[in-house]
């Protein structure tokens, strides 16, 4: 008989216009590995916010039995106490606090007096940086340590208030594959400890991986349970589940007109650190993206793509700025990010959440703000043609939602996404820089976003695309420039172009570096 640390059982929970789950059940053994998948708004991270208490018991209908009792938590302070701790995509850390103080924020090490004892709080936060492999000191600040190094913060955060059941949503969505790894690795070894672990992630090859047991939920309901003995299960067979039919194709099929006039031209473009303003970003980049073309852009985790194409959009990023832009043939100064879109230049941020979209505006909003000027007239809002113009981008994108009046926020990833995409496509841009477009969305939102690029490309537009997924770039671009600590080092047309030429690339000017 199997010894479930975890049973939720008949879950239920509504929000105005929609049913985010209807009646789930999850079973998690003691011990093992259970990854929990589906499309973006399926309601695995609803599940998972009802589980640790984000959304208290009252707000839903249905049990959670852990350890063998019935368990109601109000808050997460709730089932923190009973070792249940949960990690969200987007990392709850202070960057301006060093490791040690976000480490043990809320759960402070105090000495008799109530009062914060400080060497025990660094010794504790070192000791458990050492079984995450953080070899930084514990008084670094957050805001100098890199993405990967985050996520390690926060597992070690969960160690020390001694976790037995370890929620993880998206843990490797920001992080490449070598970090990736790393930490999928480290639940291996947590789980030798004893440790449970629920992962949701979108990356299958991740769950065929770790994951002892998955089970897939498509809208709001459980679909079944798989049983991964040889971490070798078939993708197919979980995407079917996940989208309710066969996705034969991961990358839709494509013609691929490529036009002799250049669209996009980057000159001798360099760009400097905007605090450390001795450190060099992107180091002499020349490239070019003709008509109708998919250019993507490869490189580990701080090889500087991003600091690049912020930096072309408009100055957006950086000092020291130098180099030539050239859009149709001319030579364009961008002073800013308006410039650059008066000039058909657009940059679809990485991080939507932040930068990309005003989570707490509705759809329509975040749809047209990028180019007012096209709904309003002197200055007022058409607001009835905003509602159009939305409405028009929901039904194309096929996105997802009650209303374009809906708050962005409220939206899961992959629906916020298709949201981003509407607001630059409203723009009407020439040239669109997609920074990591499929971060954290499932593969049916996948196809459609890759669908939405194809037929971008086939208008005579270009597409430069930023991406940590090498089959993604394998499978949608023409060519593919390879970057590595600010410098172009490899240049592949999509025939030549593989997996193992791409990281030889990067690993050889390693070495030369």
């Amino acid at each position: 008989m199997a010894d479930y640390i975890l049973e939720m059982k008949s879950i239920t929970k509504l929000y105005p216009g929609v049913k985010a789950l209807d009646n789930v059940n999850l079973q998690v053994e003691r011990g093992e590995i259970h990854a929990l998948v589906g499309e973006n708004g399926a309601g695995k991270s609803t599940l998972m916010n009802v589980l640790s208490g984000t959304i208290p018991h009252g707000e839903y209908t249905g049990d959670i039995v852990y350890n063998g009792q019935e368990c109601q938590f109000h808050n997460i302070h709730d089932s923190e106490k009973l070792g249940i701790v949960i990690i969200h995509q987007e990392l709850a850390l202070i960057p301006e606090l060093t490791i040690a103080e976000n480490m043990f924020l809320g759960n402070e090490r105090k000495n008799s007096f109530g009062k914060i004892n400080w060497n025990e709080t660094y010794k504790q936060a070192s000791e458990q940086m050492k079984r995450v492999g953080l070899k930084e000191s514990s008084n670094v600040l957050i805001k100098d340590i890199g993405t990967g190094k985050q996520q390690l913060v926060e597992i070690a955060k969960a160690l020390s208030k001694n976790v037995k059941l370890l929620i993880l949503d998206e843990p490797t969505s920001s992080l490449n594959e070598e970090d990736s790894k790393m930490l999928l690795d480290m639940l291996l070894g947590f789980k030798k400890e004893g440790l449970t672990s629920i992962i949701i992630t979108h990356k299958l090859n991740e769950v065929a991986y770790c994951a002892d047991r998955i089970t897939v939920v498509r809208d709001g309901s459980t679909i079944e349970t798989m049983e991964n003995p040889n971490h070798d299960i078939d993708e197919e067979r979980i995407i079917k589940g996940m989208v309710g039919r066969e996705l034969t194709d991961r990358y839709p099929a494509r013609e691929h007109k490529i036009g002799k006039e250049v669209l996009f031209q980057v000159k001798n473009w360099e760009v400097y650190h905007p605090v450390y303003t001795e450190k060099c970003m992107a180091k002499n980049i020349s490239f070019e993206v003709h008509k109708g073309e998919v250019v993507g852009f490869s490189g580990l985790q701080g090889a500087g793509r991003t600091e690049l194409m912020m930096s072309l959009f408009g100055k957006s990023y950086g000092t020291k700025i130098s180099g030539q832009e050239f859009i149709n043939g001319q030579e364009v100064h961008l002073k800013n990010e308006h410039d650059a879109i008066e000039h058909g230049l657009a940059y679809a941020t990485e991080d939507r959440k932040v930068n990309g979209l005003v989570l707490e505006d509705s759809i329509a909003w975040n749809t047209t703000m990028a180019k007012m000027s096209k709904i309003s007239k002197r200055g007022i809002i058409d607001v009835n043609k905003e509602n159009k113009v939305a409405n028009e981008y929901v039904a194309a994108m096929k996105t997802k939602t009650p209303s374009v009046q809906q708050a962005v926020g409220n939206l899961s990833g992959g629906n916020q996404q298709k949201v981003l995409l509407s607001k630059w496509m409203f723009a009407e841009p020439d040239v669109l820089i997609l920074d990591e477009p499929t971060r954290g969305i499932d593969v049916g939102a996948k196809y459609e976003i890759y669908g939405i690029i194809n037929d971008m490309v086939a208008q005579g537009k270009a597409v430069i695309m930023v991406s940590s997924e090498l089959p993604e770039l394998l499978g949608m671009c023409d060519n593919i420039y390879v970057m590595n600590e600010g410098r172009l080092v490899g240049t592949f047309t999509a025939e030549d172009a593989t997996q193992e030429k791409i990281m030889s690339a990067i690993l050889s000017s390693k070495d030369k570096a």
